[in-house]
């Protein structure tokens, strides 16, 4: 991630938006600390999409309605003694 100085940024702002949108997000700083990010419109899209619910993501695995017929161990616990 590129960092870009305040002033930088405001001078060079169509090659900020030029380097957010072809080479991922830019840091801008202000007296030498970070203080905004500029992102290309796909990444805040990418960023703002809801994401599916456990459920959702759970029914929609290829695993989904696979029958593992998985069997318990009912073997006695081992001692955890002293």
């Amino acid at each position: 991630m590129q960092r870009w100085q305040l002033q930088e940024a405001k001078a060079r702002f169509s090659a900020l938006v030029r380097e957010a949108a072809e080479d991922g997000p830019q840091t801008i700083t202000v007296r030498g600390r970070r203080a905004a990010v500029l992102l290309s419109a796909d990444d805040y899209d990418r960023l703002k999409r809801p994401k599916p619910s456990l459920a959702e993501l759970l029914r929609s695995s290829p695993l989904a309605g696979l029958d593992l017929e998985i069997e318990r161990d009912r073997s006695p616990p081992r001692d955890a003694g002293p």
